[in-house]
């Protein structure tokens, strides 16, 4: 193993036998973390809001491609009712459509849904105030230009409300745009009320329920992401605690008993007395950090070498940052950070192809923590990582998102290898 070491902080490239330090953990099967640290509140809904903004867009496209064909019909038609209702609808109907498809590029999910649920609220008042606006005596035989897209706004419905509330909403704003249409029709058209309600209805659904299906695909999706993260986040702590035991009962052999052995063998010679003060300095400092539970900065960068190489025996590494005595960490940081710097390396190993060299840089200051790991191997785009799988956006992103003040970046390009930045910051 090759270190390389810069600044003034000079690390030893052993790993200490002291307290502190432990292998980088390694919960059931690799991939697998603690559960994500909601942004805001909730549990973090990836792979339901990525469906949700597609097809958000989606609907909003079907409005804009729907105003185009249909704008001639609306003038066409604005004779058949008060004045202010063709604008009133043409605003409503349309501009919430377009709303929506905006509302997805927020970075706020709430906006999207927003939109949908006005979009649909929208148009069921566009046509039932159709009714107050229309004279009762004006007739045309092409009918209402609304009833071409019944189930568009349907869609934009499934986008937010369940499904039954979904299916209530669809049956009544077929019903009536039909029912307004045939009247509308009805002098010069022989009335297919049942018929036409009954094929929109059947048409519609068809869109729906494959919408409404794969937004429960995607929330199942979540859940068992969420839950995968809870199961690893129980099965870390008992690893930590399992590796307190091996290193107390490590210390208790090597340290105690040794130094037993040695008075009873030599005496109180100035060897056996030196061996005696490192022990007890060994207790008190396990004593301290099981009660504060803080790495200082000499054990907190031997368990990130420890993570590296357990990962990775040839790895480079390089320790940066001004070494000061007093500096410590938070030990779930220090953890979360090893355990998220091996599954980049292991990434790396496993991925960047054969001959591929890595680099990893430490720099540990006061109050912050950052760790890069790069490589030059084949690399790959990040935006391509299906959401099920996860290596890089549970083990890399997911733990460090779950630490206050800590984040994640992963940079790559196909042909140009592979970057990923740990960083965790003391918040004031």
């Amino acid at each position: 193993m090759k270190n390389t070491v810069s600044g003034s902080g000079v690390e030893p490239a052993e790993r200490p036998n002291g307290p502190g330090v432990e292998p980088a953990e390694r919960p059931n099967g690799p991939g697998v973390e603690p559960a994500e640290r909601p942004n805001g509140s909730g549990v973090e809904h990836r792979s339901l809001d990525r469906l949700l903004r597609m097809f958000g867009r989606f609907v909003g496209t079907g409005y804009v491609i729907y105003f185009a064909l249909l704008f001639s019909e609306l003038v066409r038609t604005a004779n058949l009712t008060a004045w202010w209702w063709p604008p009133f609808a043409g605003v409503t109907v349309f501009g919430s459509g377009v709303l929506l498809g905006l509302a997805t590029f927020l970075t706020d999910i709430r906006w999207t849904r927003l939109a949908a649920g006005m979009a649909a609220i929208l148009y069921l008042v566009a046509i039932c105030t159709w009714l107050m606006a229309w004279d009762w005596i004006s007739f045309d035989v092409a009918g209402l230009y609304l009833s071409a897209f019944p189930g568009l706004a349907a869609l934009a419905a499934s986008l937010v409300w369940r499904p039954g509330v979904v299916a209530v909403y669809l049956v009544t704003v077929v019903l009536i745009i039909h029912w307004s249409n045939a009247r509308v029709r009805q002098p010069f058209v022989e009335p297919t009320l049942f018929a036409d309600i009954a094929f929109a209805i059947m048409f519609c659904t068809i869109f729906v329920a494959a919408l409404l299906g794969a937004l429960r695909t995607a929330r199942i999706l979540d859940a068992t992401i969420a839950a995968t993260q809870a199961n690893a986040a129980s099965a870390a702590a008992a690893a930590a605690r399992d590796v307190e035991r091996e290193r107390f009962d490590a210390l208790i052999h090597d340290g105690v008993m040794t130094s037993l052995l040695s008075v009873a063998r030599q005496g109180r010679t100035e060897s056996v007395a030196r061996q005696a003060r490192a022990t007890l300095d060994q207790l008190d400092a396990l004593r301290s950090y099981s009660v504060d539970s803080r790495f200082d900065r000499v054990n907190a960068v031997a368990h990130l070498r420890a993570a590296a190489t357990d990962a990775d025996e040839s790895v480079s590494i390089e320790v940066r940052g001004a070494s000061d005595p007093g500096t410590t960490y938070p030990a779930d940081a220090v953890r979360a950070t090893g355990a998220a710097l091996a599954e980049a390396v292991r990434n790396s190993v496993k991925h960047a192809g054969e001959g591929a060299t890595r680099m990893v840089s430490v720099t540990a200051e006061s109050g912050r923590l950052a760790v890069s790991v790069s490589d030059d191997g084949v690399g790959f785009d990040p935006d391509s990582i299906p959401p099920h799988r996860l290596g890089v956006a549970v083990s890399i992103h997911g733990r460090m998102r779950q630490l206050d003040g800590g984040s994640a970046v992963v940079s790559s390009t196909a042909g140009s290898g592979t970057t990923v930045h740990l960083q965790w910051e003391e918040l004031a």
